[in-house]
């Protein structure tokens, strides 16, 4: 059964992601902190979102959540538009941009169902966020639709055979005396809000098939290397026990190709 819009929109409204964890205070050195966190968890995004890139360029941010990223646009000079499920992440991201003087045309929407005419933007970027949208293909068809012609797309969704699903299935699968449970539906019921899904290298490539171009890359994250705080949800004796003795050196030589984090890049066919 497809999840309803109004739960996903309800779980995130609560706080958005990282918020509970890494978000100290509403001020500037609470943001700094927080953005620092960010990206030292995931140095990846730097490279991917190429924020430089984007100076001058009308840039879409699909699910702002509490605005590091926005704000990492917003500094490199693009013109900003940034969109998200909830109130809350919307009001979070205003208040940051407050603190630093900064400009954004933000307001909530929802990914399905984009406010904005065909071929407006240069960049439509998004972090881990259409992977929590009921009808994600939907989504992936919105961002093509806003993306001017040669425009490009920059999307993390979750990659299905990933560590971090292995453990989920271990603890919620195998040791709950389900082992026949699907990774889809570990992934629905267990990581983060109801209904999220996780896809395939292929299955990508079948979301963004409208492209001329796709790239993907798959990132061993801090949930797959056990090197990050998790959520009260998961936190206990077993999961601290695994961080002891949990081998990071060979999951980053020999399973990179297993982590939560895919990248892709997807480039509208010029008209």
């Amino acid at each position: 059964m497809m999840t309803s819009k109004e739960d996903v929109r309800a779980f995130w409204d609560k706080a958005a992601c990282g918020e509970k964890l890494y978000l100290d205070n509403l001020n500037v050195e609470g943001f700094r902190k927080q953005a620092t966190t960010r990206y030292t968890l995931e140095p990846f995004i730097i490279p991917f979102a190429d924020f430089k890139a984007a100076q001058g360029k009308r840039v879409l941010e699909i699910g702002v959540g509490l605005g590091a990223d926005h704000q990492s646009f917003a500094e490199a000079g693009a013109v900003l538009t940034g969109v998200d499920l909830t109130s809350h992440a919307i009001e979070m991201t205003r208040r940051r941009f407050m603190k630093f003087g900064l400009k954004s045309n933000l307001n909530v929407g929802d990914a399905e169902n984009l406010n904005f005419p065909d071929n407006s933007f240069d960049i439509v970027y998004s972090w881990g966020v259409i992977h929590h949208s009921p009808d994600t293909q939907k989504a992936v068809n919105e961002i093509f639709r806003v993306l001017k012609p040669g425009g490009r797309a920059k999307v993390m969704i979750y990659h299905r055979y990933s560590m971090v699903g292995y453990m989920l299935w271990l603890r919620y699968g195998l040791l709950a005396g389900r082992p026949f449970t699907k990774l889809a539906t570990i992934y629905s019921r267990y990581l983060e809000s109801p209904g999220t899904k996780a896809y395939s290298v292929a299955d990508a490539r079948e979301l963004f098939r409208q492209y001329k171009m796709v790239l993907t890359n798959i990132q061993l994250g801090h949930g797959d290397l056990l090197t990050s705080q998790a959520g009260q949800r998961h936190e206990g004796t077993l999961l601290n026990a695994a961080r002891k003795i949990w081998p990071r050196w060979v999951l980053k030589r020999l399973c990179k190709c297993y982590g939560l984090f895919m990248l892709i890049e997807a480039k509208k066919p010029p008209s």
